[in-house]
């Protein structure tokens, strides 16, 4: 089959087209036949070197496929061969065939593009479980978002405005992307270029601060994330584009009853991540079936230009997510 490999760890231009054994599907698992996949940020950091597959999955990079069943273990109960099926994968997904644990496999409503579906599982699981599951925001909640125009932060947007339509969202986005965030429905928007958002989020809350913040920023952004929290709040970090290290005031954050959570979805055991995908399944996928929720797609790009597509997601200047075709 075809499948996007490494030279080596580095740039871009170290991403090529070549040809490998197809994989087969081993106890409990699928094999999916990928009509499309998409970029997420861990593909640029695996792709640097920086971010390898868990112990078992593929070293391809690509963490989630749309496509069609192409065939089934033999213990497998539920899909058959030639259903349209999405699915989050621990690797593998920049192939023509991607295994998957069928807990892991989701069905492509009728209404619903392979370029839709394959916007999903990255994004909106993840925007899911750590601004919901982990966050858990209530009604007139303030909810501060990172990252407006990024695929977990539109993702996130949008799943705010269906679960939950009394909090009120503020984003923080990058000058040239303020008005496309306000315009998806953000109540407020911060361009965090020429404004401190520690203390816009302290105006717009009248002082009281968020009570959900979802961060893929890390260390650059820990003390005016502190400065922004609410009493009894929750901070979420989901990434480290800013780094590993910073100070921590304890004592402040003790007092102020604070909370801060460390979460990633990759490497978490087979089990729990069908838990979390099962959750996902019943709470969130009907709004998608229903239209509700509509995948976000900014760049479609074939899959021989994936160095295009990784680029392009370096440079920052997408809205929603890059979707790879084959």
């Amino acid at each position: 089959m075809k499948a996007v490999l490494l030279e080596e760890f580095g740039g871009a231009e170290k991403l090529y087209l070549g040809d490998i054994p197809k994989p087969a599907p081993a106890s409990g698992q699928v094999l999916i036949k990928v009509a499309a996949t998409s970029v997420n940020r861990p593909d640029i950091i695996q792709r640097q070197g920086n971010y390898p597959p868990p112990k078992g999955d593929s070293e391809i990079i690509g963490l989630e496929v749309a496509g069609t069943i192409e065939s089934v273990a033999d213990e497998v109960t539920g899909f058959k061969a030639g259903d349209r099926v999405f699915a989050l994968v621990g690797g593998g997904g920049y192939a023509e065939y991607a295994v998957a644990y069928a807990d892991h496999v989701m069905r492509i409503p009728e209404n619903l593009s392979f370029q839709q579906a394959a916007c999903i599982c990255e994004t909106y699981i993840t925007a899911y479980l750590n601004t919901f599951v982990l966050g858990k925001p209530e009604s007139d909640d303030f909810i501060l978002l990172h990252g407006g125009g990024g695929g977990v932060n539109t993702a996130a947007l949008q799943l705010c405005q269906v679960l939950l339509p009394d909090a009120r969202t503020i984003v923080t986005a990058s000058t040239h992307k303020v008005d496309r965030v306000r315009q998806l429905g953000a109540d407020h928007v911060i361009d965090y270029k020429t404004q401190s958002f520690a203390e816009e989020v302290k105006t717009i809350t009248g002082g009281k601060g968020a009570n959900v913040i979802l961060d893929h920023i890390g260390a650059a952004y820990l003390a005016d994330n502190m400065k922004s929290l609410a009493v009894a709040g929750r901070l979420v970090v989901i990434g480290i584009m800013g780094g590993i290290k910073a100070e921590l005031n304890i004592a402040l954050m003790m007092v102020k009853r604070q909370q801060i959570l460390g979460s990633v979805l990759r490497s978490r055991p087979v089990a729990e991540k069908a838990a979390i995908i099962a959750d996902f399944n019943s709470t969130v996928m009907p709004h998608f079936a229903s239209e509700k929720i509509t995948p976000l797609i900014s760049n479609e790009y074939p899959l021989e230009e994936v160095a295009e597509a990784h680029r392009a997601m370096e440079n920052g200047e997408h809205f929603g997510k890059i979707v790879l075709m084959l």
